[in-house]
């Protein structure tokens, strides 16, 4: 069964309404538009530039706020946080969504996602071999990507401009 965007949305608010409900927190409008406004943006983001984006979109939300909210999104399994290697945490949208490693390029710092099936099946022989239970995983690879190499980095012209 196919799910519309508006039915996947609505099951993403249902779900954080219970782990609200479940955990004694408040469910405030400012949570619920913080929640819709990651799970209509697509890939990366980090805390700073969502609160800009939210501003510059004319929402009333504190930093704190966004901040707290963050992390109620985090224990209810929404969004995960990565740590790129650099100062700034990034988190993207979690459910539902397909398992993914990325790759960065240490030049340009864009972030590539990939999915491998074969990683599902190592790390399948790794709980029989361990007798291990594996609940998640990340797979970060640094690296150079071509793209810098042949002048066609957008993220490299990009970073450029903003110097």
């Amino acid at each position: 069964m196919k799910y519309t965007e508006d039915e996947k949305l609505e099951e993403i608010i249902r779900v954080f309404r219970v782990y609200l409900e479940s955990h004694g927190y408040r469910k405030t409008p400012e949570r619920f538009t913080i929640l819709k406004e990651i799970y209509l943006t697509d890939g990366h983001f980090d805390v700073e530039s969502l609160y800009i984006r939210m501003k510059n979109n004319k929402y009333r939300v504190s930093r704190a706020t966004l901040y707290n909210t963050i992390e109620l999104l985090l224990e209810a399994n929404l969004i995960v946080k990565h740590q790129f290697g650099k100062n700034v945490a990034q988190f993207e949208r979690s459910f539902r969504f397909k398992q993914h490693d990325h790759l960065i390029c240490l030049d340009c710092s864009h972030v590539f996602e990939f999915c491998d099936v074969r990683i599902n099946e190592i790390l399948k022989d790794i709980e029989q071999q361990f007798g291990f239970e594996i609940l998640n995983h990340s797979l970060i690879i640094h690296g150079k990507c071509k793209k810098l190499k042949e002048g066609k980095c957008e993220q490299m012209d990009a970073k450029k401009k903003e110097e």
